[in-house]
């Protein structure tokens, strides 16, 4: 694992650490619809990736980007590595925005968008090769974009996850991957095809049917 992979995980858990305890830093610096769109408070597009619910929120976050972290950073280098996180992050917290946008109290913590794109990178240069859970990286990255899909339609008042910076931020480290491998993704076009149908699927309801946003 390289410095620059280091120094975010251990930022990530100091700030997180701190946030466990100090209620006035939390809520100043979480993703919140109201506060970016009202107050223009845009620092919490990146700041609510450094805060995390819990301890064990924060430790499947950092073990996440701990075993993914490397592939990217073999196809990509350290720079390539630093664009797909903080780009994942970005917009994953800029398609949240988009989504609840008619929702001023929507608010949301984590970096599960920014390492999402990491994993989503990783499947990208090599679907059937990684292995994720005991399934290959392109049947885990359509049950996953599937499952995300299909709860950000079906909303759940018991299911407190971020679907929407999820996808958001999975989306960026694939679009990025593909754009930067394109010969490595022609010859797994395949694998990403049915990897991206529930986006297509998605698109089609948020812009054609308007059924969320």
């Amino acid at each position: 694992m390289n410095t620059i992979v280091l120094i975010i995980i251990a930022v990530t858990c100091i700030i997180s650490y701190f946030g466990f305890n100090n209620t006035a830093l939390f809520e100043k610096y979480k993703f919140n619809v109201g506060a970016i769109t009202n107050r223009k408070e845009y620092i919490r597009l990146i700041s609510s990736a450094f805060l995390h619910a819990d301890f064990m929120h924060l430790f499947f976050n950092m073990l996440s980007l701990y075993f993914f972290q490397g592939a990217v950073t073999y196809f990509f280098g350290n720079i390539g590595f630093i664009v797909i996180y903080f780009g994942s992050m970005i917009l994953g917290n800029l398609f949240s925005l988009m989504i609840y946008k008619n929702q001023p109290w929507y608010s949301a913590i984590g970096a599960s968008g920014a390492v999402s794109g990491i994993i989503f990178a990783s499947i990208a240069m090599a679907p059937s090769d990684i292995s994720i859970n005991f399934l290959p990286g392109w049947l885990f990255g359509t049950l996953y974009f599937g499952y995300s899909v299909y709860m950000m339609l079906n909303p759940k008042q018991w299911d407190n996850l971020g679907h929407a910076a999820h996808l958001g931020g999975a989306f960026f480290g694939l679009v990025y991957s593909v754009a930067l491998h394109p010969q490595l993704a022609m010859s797994n076009i395949l694998y990403l095809g049915v990897m991206s149908l529930p986006l297509i699927y998605l698109g089609y309801e948020i812009f054609v049917r308007k059924r969320i946003g």
